[in-house]
């Protein structure tokens, strides 16, 4: 889009918020999963951020109404200089570009990032339940909806998997159930997107980033978004670790907790609805977007599902269709 990059160069000269802006210096910082890019640019020794959402594809507001709530709850994320809500530009302050994923792949202590991110997901779920009304709501509509993307880019798109009526049944019976589970939980702040893309290792960890989606939801699904990510897996004892250390700074805050074995339930069933979303959203961003990037997640993805416990009938059918069947068709796919 050569003309709205021409476009936000002359929006950059423009700016007074901050001095000394080069417009000549602007460059890719990061890809987005949406229509979203941004750039990086500089004034002096200073770098910034600058957000290009073509409003078409995109609203600005959210992102704004949202990074106030976040800063007023004491978390890092970007300030906000300049917008240009018409155009869907906005200048933010650089967070660096060292994410959670990058440094976890190294040979930092998980430790040491996981324990600054819990400290912040508490604070976004205390320091914004008085802005919670302002927020969409997670509801039986949008957690259905979601899981649909499983069934129709993951099977029908890119596996071309189709399922007789009684098994299009058994699987609707599984949504069904994980919604009820998601509704059944407390409604908190939930980021949407809370994992290792979206924090930033800077001065003050972790930056957080990517929240504009943000509604008002279950109280466990940030924190699967967390520790369950589409891109890390973790063993079972150190996950259960870090939801003991997020239960004991919750309950300091006057979060309101169910018992840790029904806590652990909707954890549990809060992760298959998560990952049958994002399996669906990887497919579609390959078959509608041409984003290939993402296809090498699914099976990990597809894994944290069928990696919950037994004990779980609802879950049988499920299970044992990714098992039997797509993990084998995505491994043909991929070949």
């Amino acid at each position: 889009m050569p003309e709205r990059l021409e476009l936000l160069r002359l929006w950059l000269g423009s700016q007074t918020a901050i001095t000394g802006i080069d417009a000549g210096t602007i460059e890719p910082a990061s890809g987005d999963a949406s229509f979203r890019r941004y750039f990086r640019v500089w004034a002096g020794q200073n770098s910034y951020i600058v957000m290009d959402a073509p409003p078409e594809q995109e609203d600005c507001r959210p992102f704004v109404q949202v990074a106030h709530m976040l800063a007023d709850s004491g978390v890092n994320v970007p300030r906000i200089f300049s917008t240009d809500l018409e155009h869907g530009f906005l200048l933010l302050g650089d967070l660096g570009s060292a994410t959670y994923l990058q440094q976890l792949n190294g040979e930092i202590d998980p430790d040491t990032l996981y324990q600054p991110a819990i400290t912040a997901l508490v604070s976004m779920q205390s320091g914004c339940r008085p802005g919670l009304d302002r927020l969409p709501s997670y509801d039986r509509a949008l957690l259905m909806q979601e899981m649909a993307l499983f069934k129709d880019w993951l099977l029908a798109a890119h596996l071309d998997i189709s399922l007789t009526s009684q098994e299009s049944e058994k699987l609707q019976e599984c949504f069904e159930y994980l919604c009820a589970s998601a509704l059944g939980e407390e409604s908190v702040f939930v980021h949407r997107d809370y994992h290792s893309r979206n924090l930033m290792w800077c001065e003050q960890p972790p930056g957080v980033l990517d929240f504009q989606d943000a509604v008002r939801g279950p109280l466990t699904y940030d924190l699967v978004s967390l520790l369950k990510d589409c891109y890390l897996s973790w063993p079972r004892e150190r996950v259960l670790g870090w939801i003991a250390d997020y239960r004991r700074q919750a309950s300091k805050q006057g979060i309101p907790l169910p018992r840790s074995a029904e806590f652990l339930h909707h954890f549990d069933l809060m992760g298959v609805q998560r990952h049958l979303k994002a399996s669906g959203i990887f497919a579609r961003l390959w078959h509608r977007d041409g984003k290939s990037s993402y296809l090498g997640d699914i099976p990990r993805t597809l894994k944290h599902i069928i990696e919950v416990g037994s004990g779980e009938p609802k879950l049988v059918f499920l299970q044992t269709l990714i098992r039997e069947r797509i993990l084998p068709a995505l491994e043909i796919a991929a070949s």
